[in-house]
């Protein structure tokens, strides 16, 4: 089997609070601050609430969705005074955390994020990067209270639009079911679990773990799927059926 190597992931970003109205992650980071938690062994952990404006209004962004906005094109945008606060927002964490695609970005970011679909824990990255799998595969194996999924976006990452991006290495966290606006704990606590275990995995692979390789599925988008539709009003007409909710 290919032996492949990586440098160590000294650097660490755990953020929060990039959709305003998902609390897991506002809770975790300001908590992760309060606590001044920012070393772990051989790992130094930058805590960022994302989207302050949105986290004061409890709303999933104020102007613009933050989460759209770090492709290169529009981190390299010339601020003018019609820009939205979330581009500009963007372009001060791409300073912070990155610069994107450069050797001073954060070695891995994780976004902490919620949905108000029963989907348990999902993370979500860019491509076939291993470290991402990898730490996939720990979690997966480790946390047995909801089901951890995993989805694949192909796409460029000059096109990636999401903060995770930035780093090095990233991954978004998704757990639901949880309303928007509201912190639950049981959802808080398997959003806590995972990343405690991706610290933990980063820790054992900066002290020389080797990791054995293996399977793991993930999902990829293959097309989207609309309700049936009125073709006179354009409104939906039917709903999901009581035995494909999940």
């Amino acid at each position: 089997m290919e032996h492949v190597s990586f440098p160590p992931l000294s650097r660490v970003a755990i953020c929060g609070g990039t959709h305003g109205n998902e609390m897991s992650g506002v809770y975790m980071v300001r908590e992760m601050q309060k606590q001044m938690v920012d070393q772990t062994g051989s790992v130094s952990i930058t805590s960022v609430v994302s989207n302050p404006r949105a986290v004061e209004a409890c709303r999933r962004y104020t102007e613009t969705d933050l989460n759209r906005c770090f492709t290169n094109a529009l981190l390299s945008a010339p601020i003018t005074d019609s820009t939205p606060y979330e581009l500009r927002r963007a372009q001060e964490l791409n300073v912070q955390l990155g610069p994107k695609g450069s050797q001073e970005a954060m070695d891995l970011i994780c976004d902490l994020h919620n949905t108000t679909a029963n989907m348990g824990l999902c993370l979500i990255f860019y491509s076939s990067d291993w470290i991402n799998l990898h730490i996939y595969k720990y979690i997966q194996s480790k946390i047995t209270s909801a089901p951890v999924r995993a989805i694949q976006l192909e796409i460029p990452i000059s096109e990636a639009y999401s903060l995770e991006s930035v780093g090095k290495h990233g991954f978004s966290i998704e757990v639901g079911p949880q309303p928007t606006g509201v912190l639950r704990a049981d959802i808080f606590n398997i959003a806590k679990e995972a990343v405690d275990l991706t610290i933990e995995w980063i820790q054992r692979f900066n002290s020389g773990s080797t990791f054995e390789g293996g399977e793991v599925e993930a999902y990829t988008l293959v097309k989207s799927v609309d309700y049936p539709r009125d073709p006179k009003t354009n409104e939906i007409t039917a709903a999901i059926h009581p035995q494909l909710q999940v």
